[in-house]
């Protein structure tokens, strides 16, 4: 017999039930993708690194972690980054860099048809 294990975390559940909502709502399928991205288990949530980000953006550009953002790496053009969680050191060096720190819940509500969002990770 299998054991599947289920988040407990009731915040993620309600965010993943929003993205859905939103998804059917506004016709949007990057909610339905980022919302099945984070219903998967902790080890299979992505994780990025800063450098990461540096490297695959542009300036000004608006990109969505469905995971948790590192502080690993400099940053070194302005970008909006949402993501489920960020490490104190990750939050620290972006707003250095004068870079937006959201969370996934505020992006949805600011731009619902989820236009020119890049998935990262």
């Amino acid at each position: 017999m299998t054991f599947k294990s289920k988040t407990t975390n009731t915040l993620l559940k309600a965010l993943v039930q929003e993205l859905k909502k939103t998804s059917i709502v506004e016709e949007a399928s990057i909610w339905k993708r980022i919302a099945s991205d984070l219903e998967k288990s902790n080890r299979n949530r992505r994780v990025v690194n800063l450098s990461r980000l540096n490297r695959f953006t542009k300036a000004n550009e608006t990109v969505i972690v469905p995971g948790k953002v590192l502080g690993s790496g400099i940053i070194s053009h302005s970008v909006t980054v949402a993501a489920f969680s960020f490490s104190d050191s990750a939050i620290e060096q972006l707003k250095q860099n004068k870079c937006t720190v959201v969370s996934i819940e505020d992006l949805m509500k600011k731009n619902p048809k989820g236009k020119d969002i890049r998935i990262i990770g």
